[in-house]
């Protein structure tokens, strides 16, 4: 497909954070873009603002009359009025990721892979290239709060991708520098099994390394993902590429950088937690790859702001904190209380989960209550559904009796702001995926009234 030839563009899903980086791509490049989605958020008026046709009924009607290329998230169901017709007249339909391989065939790809972490790897090795003098352009998996965007264009050969698991979409890249951050189990309704997911998921995108490539493996993980060319081994305090002496001074996590080649002490990094500090080490290696200066990327670390929900500070004193964040897996839970611990551990930590997915909730359940149970006070949220039906028998009542803990609480959405008035919490936190975070607004609002 000769991306020069594609005038008029087509989205089925135009709303999803991967689905609009591509949209907004086109749109720069003087194509005319027009896209369905169900409901109209933040984000499609803010492509509607930029130029962008969107509508949000099923209406065959509102497509244009010549379109070159239709692109759809697999959230959209086969039945989709729109997708249906598209099928039917003989378009050239495609899923999102097959559309974001023939983009970043014609570059030097940079793909972040891993069951956690994708987002503020990409995010912040986007930055780093950037601040480092390296123009690469990229396709995000979050709005960078640097950037107010989820697509950056840039004027070198580089490009940064996100590399999506789900339905094995990272297989459709074929990238010069991959990362692989982590292999944890998780899309289970799509693979089946955790070696069904290492096979025909990690280990398969691992053999899509342009020749001469270079694979950067979690040291973790090296017996899952086995022996392949070009591949070295980074995480915290283990690999060759390593973050060591890792400590909390002045408010910002500090560490120093080991590699064959390179060494840099003392570096901050603005992101709190210490999975975050094994994001940066990613970040860093791939930055020094590219041939980054040491001081640029030490300034660089400290000024990044970071990404819309991603241990998103809304409200900050002294012993006091809102943070939002998209955890929906045990592991990020984990990680992201961890991180709230670790900054705070003179105040109690409280945590309103929305559990994402009936079969997420079904096949982790166990993992999800031990997470949870690291807060000082749990409030759990009704399952977010998504793109399921429910599964008989699995609901947040049944993950609420799996919970061992004497403060917890099960909870409506309409009824968060109230407990939050009546119970005060010192560090509050929103976790998952789903629409929690319509409470933002509300919460941050509490939040900056009871200042004292």
């Amino acid at each position: 497909m000769d991306l020069n030839n594609i005038k008029t563009v087509y989205f089925i899903g135009v709303g999803g954070i991967g689905m609009s980086a591509i949209a907004r791509y086109f749109n720069g490049r003087g194509a005319k873009v027009y896209g369905y989605d169900k409901t109209e958020t933040e984000l499609t008026r803010t492509l509607a603002a930029e130029g962008i046709d969107i509508h949000y009924q099923e209406d065959v009607g509102r497509i244009p009359e010549a379109v070159d290329l239709v692109v759809y998230t697999p959230a959209v169901p086969n039945t989709h009025a729109e997708l249906q017709y598209f099928q039917q007249q003989g378009m050239p339909v495609k899923k999102r990721a097959e559309v974001l391989g023939i983009i970043s065939r014609g570059m030097k790809a940079i793909a972040i892979a891993g069951t956690h972490g994708k987002t503020t790897t990409t995010t912040l090795a986007t930055y780093l290239l950037r601040e480092c003098g390296i123009d690469c352009t990229a396709f995000l998996g979050g709005i960078a709060l640097d950037f107010e965007t989820n697509f950056v264009e840039g004027s070198s050969d580089w490009v940064v991708v996100e590399a999506d698991e789900y339905d094995r979409s990272f297989l459709h890249l074929s990238p010069d520098i991959a990362v692989v951050l982590s292999m944890d189990a998780d899309h289970l309704d799509i693979y089946g099994d955790r070696e069904s997911m290492h096979e025909t998921g990690f280990r398969a995108f691992a053999k899509k390394l342009e020749p001469g490539g270079k694979l950067f493996l979690q040291y973790r993980w090296a017996k899952e993902m086995g022996d392949f060319p070009g591949l070295a081994l980074f995480g915290v305090e283990g690999g060759s590429y390593r973050a060591v002496h890792i400590r909390v001074e002045n408010g910002y996590f500090t560490f120093d950088y080991q590699s064959p080649m390179h060494r840099l002490e003392g570096l901050q990094l603005s992101l709190p937690g210490r999975h975050n500090v094994e994001n940066a080490t990613a970040a860093i290696t791939v930055a020094l790859e590219l041939g980054a200066a040491h001081q640029d990327i030490r300034r660089a670390l400290r000024t990044f702001r970071g990404i819309r929900r991603r241990f998103e500070f809304l409200y900050r004193e002294k012993n006091r904190a809102f943070i939002d964040d998209y955890a929906h897996h045990p592991e990020e839970l984990q990680a992201t209380i961890g991180a709230a611990k670790e900054l705070f551990p003179n105040q109690e930590v409280t945590g309103v989960f929305q559990p994402h997915l009936f079969s997420r909730t079904r096949d982790f359940a166990d993992g999800f209550a031990r997470a949870l149970e690291q807060l000082d006070e749990i409030w759990l949220m009704d399952i977010y559904p998504a793109r399921e039906a429910p599964i008989a028998g699995v609901d947040s009542a049944w993950l609420f009796e799996k919970i061992n803990h004497p403060r917890k609480h099960l909870v409506q959405a309409g009824d968060v702001l109230q407990l939050a008035e009546e119970r005060q919490p010192d560090i509050l936190l929103t976790l998952g995926a789903g629409d929690i975070d319509l409470l933002r607004t509300p919460l941050k609002q509490y939040f900056e009234g009871q200042r004292q």
